[in-house]
């Protein structure tokens, strides 16, 4: 896994690092296999939450701003790749509450202690990078992000539902986080995303589960053979969190589609008016579905 990857480099270079995810167990082992690495001292600690449930989002990463002193880099890396449609607890389609909504809220629940840390003298600005994928070409070629009904159409393709998951991050990188809250409140934090590549995970596994038959398993096989090991899939990520080169070429909101190479996403994701869109509507189902205070003021410095 992508996460593991960049977790370990992370812990290897000094760094405390808190991992999130759904299944202990694996949480547990990549911890164990860290710690056998770096000792049993590393700074690393796991807790569990699952990005399919927005209730359990708020709890988890709410409890994480008020403990933690200082954030200053925030990965989001969970997902889900192309599957049959299907819906969260929240009754949510999955692709796009795993891979868009639910770390959106992730970064809204965490944002004040993020701005506090950004703050704090002889710090470099914090970083907020985002795993999205060159497959949000593979968008429906009509979204309009209008209403969860919109969300919900069970008739729209695997690839297609994941694709517009990723070209939600995209769009909500530029238009929503980097447009309407730091250069509003003039924030020293970058928030970038990333496409790590095809990578040889779990993940590659799903085309079987959203194409069953043969192509489900030729794709398989193919995204197998044409894909990167999972050190090199997690390069981008890691180059996006620590690069000097995103300060001084001022690359902030920028779409990384290999490492050094900004830009060149689709039209699609270069929509402002689709990305204000986005925005709105990811508001308005979290209010919906967890309360209308649920939302944490992105003005707000207050951990």
């Amino acid at each position: 896994m992508v996460s593991y990857e960049v977790a370990r480099a992370f812990v290897l270079n000094g760094a405390r690092v808190i991992m999130v995810n759904r299944k202990e167990e694996q949480g547990q082992e990549a911890i164990e296999k860290i710690k056998e690495e770096a000792g049993q001292d590393a700074k690393i600690e796991w807790r569990s939450c699952d990005m399919g449930n927005l209730a359990q989002i708020k709890e988890v990463f709410t409890g994480i701003r008020e403990r933690e002193e200082r954030l200053d880099l925030l990965i989001l890396s969970a997902g889900i790749n192309a599957n049959q449609f299907g819906l969260t607890d929240d009754h949510i389609d999955r692709h796009f509450q795993v891979n868009w909504l639910g770390q959106f809220y992730v970064c809204n629940l965490l944002f004040p202690l993020i701005r506090k840390t950004s703050k704090l003298p002889n710090t470099p600005a914090p970083r907020i990078v985002w795993e999205s994928s060159e497959q949000h070409r593979s968008a429906p070629k009509v979204v309009h992000f209008g209403s969860l009904e919109e969300i919900n159409n069970p008739e729209i393709d695997p690839t297609e539902l994941y694709g517009r998951s990723k070209l939600a991050i995209i769009l909500g990188v530029k238009y929503g986080f980097l447009d309407r809250v730091i250069k509003p409140n003039d924030d020293n934090i970058y928030v970038l995303s990333v496409h790590p590549g095809a990578v040889n995970t779990a993940m590659q596994q799903q085309w079987q589960d959203a194409y069953p038959g043969l192509f489900g398993k030729a794709k398989t096989a193919v995204m197998l053979a044409i894909g990167r090991d999972v050190e090199q899939g997690s390069f981008s990520t890691l180059w996006a969190s620590t690069s000097p080169e995103i300060k001084e070429n001022s690359w902030n909101g920028y779409y990384f589609s290999d490492s050094v190479q900004p830009g060149k996403e689709s039209s699609q994701a270069s929509d402002p008016t689709l990305g204000a869109s986005l925005w709105d509507l990811s508001h308005r189902i979290i209010k919906d579905k967890v309360g209308e205070d649920s939302i944490v003021n992105w003005n707000s410095s207050k951990p």
